[in-house]
């Protein structure tokens, strides 16, 4: 009997080989992000689902590339998880306009934090 992709079960060295991050970074996101919950084998073996790779591969843009905080990645990713999945029935502008909404927020918290290590360099 095959077994479903989205049903398997990956150990946290294969997660960390496609996430190309140490597992002390996985343990360590698992404290911060609330979604990312993996189950644990009788042993204590984290096993990640093809659904918590995909929030860790998220999480991991969010912070590498898109220069968030772990703060700022927090709110973004509890925003999309909770916004349904768009539609093709879905205004674009509507959603254009919501997404203008968080960058903007986003860059404010990156400005503020950002002014405020500043100030710190200054003292």
């Amino acid at each position: 009997m095959a077994v479903d992709e989205e049903d398997r079960l990956y150990k946290i060295g294969e997660v960390c080989k496609v996430a190309e991050v140490q597992p002390y970074v996985l343990r360590y996101w698992e404290t911060e992000f609330p979604p990312l919950a993996p189950n644990k084998s009788g042993g204590g073996q984290r096993l990640y689902t093809r659904h918590e790779i995909d929030i860790i591969l998220r999480i991991k843009q969010l912070l590498y590339s898109e220069g968030f905080t772990i703060a700022g990645a927090k709110k973004r990713l509890e925003i999309e998880m909770a916004s349904p999945a768009p539609t093709a029935a879905s205004e674009p502008s509507v959603q254009s306009t919501a997404q203008s909404k968080n960058a903007d927020k986003a860059l404010g918290d990156v400005k503020r934090e950002l002014t405020a290590i500043l100030r710190i360099l200054d003292e």
